[in-house]
């Protein structure tokens, strides 16, 4: 739990007992643990946690050798020891031979990510520490700098590495093997590890509960179905090695260099990446010439979290009315430019594109809400709105994409001859009935009557006093004793988002899947090969949101309606992972599709399936969406892009959010008459793009 002073507490309590009783230090003999070397770092006593960790790995050195993990663990937190005292040479000796064991171990031994957690952890404190080192040697022998950083560079995205990289590697990988045997290797060999991966999470879970429900003869065949499945894994590994090498080269690729990294990029692309520590947090920006420039931040991780918090509060206020909607803090926005670019900001210069590799917390904030230069702080009250059209937002400055990790993109520019040609192909599925009830209701409304979506927003909202905010409803089941798919609130203003994204990328009118027909059994059985935009306008659900929903879902029409009988009507992240994309874009228009699962990701579990399934690129939300304003992005956006010959996905957002910031305005059903404007941040910057 990280609560390091009482942790340090008890471990006191351990020695003193030990120290007091000869019979009991006889029979423990060492007490040592990693857990205590990284408290006693934590509480300000690294000479301690250097003679824990040297006593550790003298013990394991002896009795493992040293390209044992064990022995490079403790080794490595020997590192970090000495680091923390300042002793930053002895330190990177320590890591040189320590880390590529680590690094070895993760690539090979991930076969159980809920035990692999404490691994991580421990594996970040080494990498932070080791980055610390780099930096402070590139102080003190300016000639080695360029090295030190690049290396440095190196192991941030290795830490930063995630599930949604392995995903996206994983989908590329795929699509790269010409064999079709080997096609379905790779496959096999995919989803064999995420068989291993749910078998281990129940294990753990079984093993966790009380002994009379661990049920021993259960677990016992779990563990034979576990090993059973990892021996048929490695022989199809084997196979795929042999006859497809560079396959491992994707699915599990080396740390990326700066030197590959400024090949993948174009000339008029900059990347900007950041890695944010416990005690101090970095960045560097890459040219396609290389290393541009580099800085030492002196904000936190927890400075970057808490600020992120604040900021947000004004784009998920959870309020009821547009004049209840907070102030964006356009000062804290243009703090955290200047925290987190203005170090680097003459990478900027002549560029079209920001490829960001956000961390931690920074994953939820758009970029594009950075404020470049100081500007006057609009009041409250939607009648200031229009106010925000003279900040200087980054979204004016640039067009920006987003990617977990700089190896993601790699993974992308190696696929680039896997696209579709010729003019976009649009599939949607949205507006579905989650209850007969809606349904019904649905069908009691003659056509002619059907109100305009702004109007079926506001009628959500007869009881509120004061002008509407008209967010796409959300679900909320967290006070409720039973939370199923009938408790979900409708989306009936999609329908008509859809039909005009449709309209203006010429999709025929059977590609557009409503009500009844977007359902979990219409998108297993598509063929999705041949379709280059792929639009979900429903919620998306977190575990638990929903009674016995314990994965990330789509929502799509309940089973009574659709008559589905072997169906939940939940478009689990199981079945999106068995689809077969070959998307542009896959566009999740739904609630919170890009919050974070944990992990401190960019993107939802959903977002990870995707990828895996062969999306390039995604379009989530990172708050629950204003209707009508995102209807007209998403139409302007996919306008841009079908009658703009070569403009890209980042340039096609950017104009959109910009138009919407500087013309976009609601207006009273009916009449001409703005009511007030789209300029606050809260309409125009939810949507980020994440990839290619």
């Amino acid at each position: 739990a990280e609560k390091f002073d009482e942790a340090a507490e008890q471990f006191k309590i351990i020695r003193t007992a030990l120290e007091s009783d000869a019979l009991l230090r006889e029979r423990i003999r060492r007490v040592n643990d990693l857990d205590e070397v990284v408290t006693r770092i934590r509480t300000n006593d690294a000479p301690f946690a250097e003679t824990i960790a040297r006593d550790m790995y003298q013990t394991f050195l002896k009795a493992e050798g040293a390209k044992h993990p064990r022995t490079a663990w403790t080794q490595a937190f020997m590192g970090v020891a000495l680091e923390t005292q300042g002793k930053t040479a002895e330190a990177r000796k320590a890591f040189e031979v320590a880390i590529p064991v680590l690094v070895d171990q993760a690539r090979n031994d991930s076969e159980n990510q809920t035990i692999s957690l404490k691994a991580q952890k421990r594996f970040n404190i080494v990498i932070e520490s080791y980055i610390d080192a780099l930096f402070a040697e590139a102080r003190e022998n300016p000639a080695a700098a360029q090295a030190s950083i690049a290396q440095a560079f190196q192991l941030a995205d290795m830490a930063r590495g995630s599930a949604v990289q392995r995903a996206l590697t994983q989908s590329t990988a795929r699509s790269n093997i010409k064999d079709k045997r080997l096609e379905t290797l790779a496959r096999k060999e995919q989803d064999l590890q995420r068989r291993i991966n749910s078998l281990n999470e129940l294990l753990v879970a079984l093993s966790a509960a009380p002994p009379e429900r661990q049920l021993p003869a259960v677990q016992t065949k779990m563990r034979a179905d576990i090993e059973s499945l990892k021996a048929e894994r490695e022989s199809v590994k084997k196979e795929i090695e042999r006859r497809f090498p560079e396959y491992f080269d994707l699915v599990e690729p080396k740390p990326i260099t700066v030197a590959r990294t400024a090949k993948i990029l174009k000339p008029d692309e900059v990347l900007i990446t950041w890695y944010f520590g416990e005690r101090k947090s970095y960045v560097w920006a890459i040219h396609a010439a290389g290393l541009h420039s580099y800085a030492a931040l002196s904000l936190t991780k927890a400075d970057v979290a808490r600020d992120v918090e604040r900021l947000r509060k004004a784009l998920d206020p959870g309020v009821a009315t547009v004049d209840e909607v907070p102030p964006f803090d356009v000062a804290l926005a243009n703090r955290f430019y200047n925290q987190l670019i203005k170090p680097v900001e003459a990478s900027l210069a002549g560029k079209k594109l920001l490829i960001s590799i956000p961390h931690a917390s920074l994953g939820q904030l758009p970029i594009s809400t950075f404020v470049t230069e100081p500007s006057r702080q609009p009041g409250a009250g939607a009648g200031a709105f229009g106010d925000y059209r003279s900040v200087q937002w980054l979204a004016r400055k640039i067009a920006i994409a987003q990617l977990p990790s700089v190896n993601a993109l790699a993974a992308l520019r190696a696929d680039q001859q896997r696209r579709l040609s010729g003019p976009p192909t649009f599939i949607a599925f949205a507006d579905p009935y989650f209850s007969l009830e809606q349904q019904k209701k649905a069908a009691a409304a003659p056509p002619a009557a059907t109100p305009a979506p702004a109007l079926v927003a506001a009628n959500t909202q007869l009881a509120t006093r004061g002008r509407p905010l008209y967010l796409r409803s959300a679900p909320k089941t967290s006070k409720v004793s039973s939370a199923e798919l009938a408790l979900l609130p409708g989306l009936p203003d999609t329908s008509l988002e859809v039909k005009e994204i449709g309209q203006a990328l010429g999709a025929k009118p059977e590609d557009i899947h409503l009500h009844e027909k977007a359902s979990v059994r219409q998108v297993m059985q598509t063929d999705f090969s041949n379709k280059s935009v792929v639009m979900f306008a429903t919620h998306g659900l977190v575990p638990g949101e929903l009674d016995g929903l314990t994965q990330p879902a789509l929502a799509l029409s309940s089973p009574e309606v659709t008559g589905e009988k072997d169906s939940d009507g939940l478009l689990t992240m199981d079945k999106i992972l068995e689809l077969k994309l070959n998307a542009d874009w896959v566009v999740l228009s739904a609630c919170n599709t890009a919050s974070s699962d944990g992990n401190a990701e960019a993107l939802s579990g959903l977002g990870r399936a995707f990828f895996y399934a062969g999306a390039r690129a995604l379009l989530v939300s990172n708050w629950p969406v204003d209707t009508v304003a995102s209807r007209q992005l998403m139409t302007d956006l996919f306008k841009r892009q079908t009658s703009s010959s070569g403009i890209s996905k980042s340039e096609a957002l950017r104009q959109a959010m910009v138009e919407l910031i500087d013309r976009g305005e609601y207006r009273e059903l009916g009449t001409s008459d703005s009511n007030y404007s789209y300029a606050h941040p809260l309409f125009w910057a939810p949507f980020v793009l994440v990839g290619d």
